[in-house]
């Protein structure tokens, strides 16, 4: 990895668990990743595999029971004083996948949008306000009538932009966004992710972009991280990542990604993964860089075979 990038959120040796003692959950184990400033990270894997535990440590709603998640090199994980609470609440926001259940439906679409600007003293007069919530509900693709509604009022693909609307207002430095266009129909997905590039873009931020999709986050992202039960796989750069994919597990994602074309898509060969086929009994695992940017997890046989395949 290049050392001249600026890290922006770091996460080191992360552990999440559920419950105690014998009802207790390891969801998620030894997460290690960073995420650049101005790029979009994905966190890709099926459901159930800690890619939502993950986002939602980050902006502290899941506690951490090991490891330390640093943005802008102060820790976050654990006890915050309530100015650095604020801080972290204000630069870090959150686009949820339910659009419907994370809007207040007795809220008019002006007064969602303006809640953190409230919060925070964001603005210098009640014109300023209302200017910089119509400049955003333009740049969501909403129109200014629309400030008066209520959410129930609107689609799914306009909530979402109303809850884009109200991460982006803030300024934030980065934007968690937790499957952020999977409820929405195909042709909005594009506008939503259009929206999202182009803010990103115009004002520097970061994602960490929650996903199940692979053929979605090839499109956004600049890094991508395949996690399963808990633990992160590979992880590479998004192309490296397609073109060159080492271990078993992303191999069978990739194969499940669907082909527009139904002459190759019938000559594809579906791979199914299969975690017996490790023998991790003797020879432990860890995630290593096998070339440079590229990390997997496995044992020393399988960590040498990988450096060959990325290699040849």
């Amino acid at each position: 990895m290049s050392k001249e990038k600026e890290v922006i959120l770091s996460a080191k040796d992360l552990e999440i668990t559920f419950g105690e003692g014998k009802r207790k959950f390891v969801a998620v184990q030894d997460a290690d990743f960073e995420i650049y400033k101005g790029e979009t990270f994905s966190l890709v894997g099926e459901s159930g595999s800690g890619k939502t535990t993950i986002a939602r440590a980050v902006v502290g709603l899941n506690h951490t029971s090991k490891g330390d998640i640093f943005f802008e090199g102060k820790r976050i994980n654990g006890k915050l004083s309530a100015k650095e609470r604020e801080d972290k609440i204000r630069k870090i926001q959150m686009i949820f996948q339910d659009p419907s259940a994370s809007l207040n439906e007795r809220a008019t679409v002006e007064y969602i949008i303006s809640e953190g600007l409230y919060n925070y003293n964001l603005f210098d007069s009640e014109e300023d306000r209302l200017a910089k919530v119509e400049k955003i509900i333009n740049e969501v693709g909403l129109l200014p009538e629309h400030m008066y509604r209520y959410p129930h009022e609107f689609s799914g693909g306009q909530r979402q932009r109303i809850g884009i609307a109200r991460a982006l207002i803030m300024q934030p430095s980065l934007v968690v966004a937790d499957e952020p266009i999977s409820a929405l129909d195909v042709s909005i997905r594009a506008q939503v992710l259009n929206l999202l590039k182009k803010s990103q873009l115009e004002n520097g931020v970061s994602y960490l972009f929650v996903a199940h999709d692979l053929s979605v986050v090839r499109f956004i992202s600049d890094r991508i991280a395949v996690i399963r039960s808990g633990r992160i796989l590979e992880l590479a750069e998004t192309e490296e990542l397609f073109t060159h994919p080492l271990h078993p597990y992303t191999k069978a994602l990739l194969s499940a990604v669907p082909i527009p074309d139904p002459l190759l898509a019938r000559k594809k060969e579906l791979l199914v993964y299969d975690p017996d086929m490790h023998d991790y009994s003797t020879d432990k695992p860890r995630f290593e860089e096998v070339i440079p940017g590229h990390y997997v997890y496995g044992n020393d046989p399988e960590l040498d075979t990988y450096r060959k395949e990325a290699n040849a």
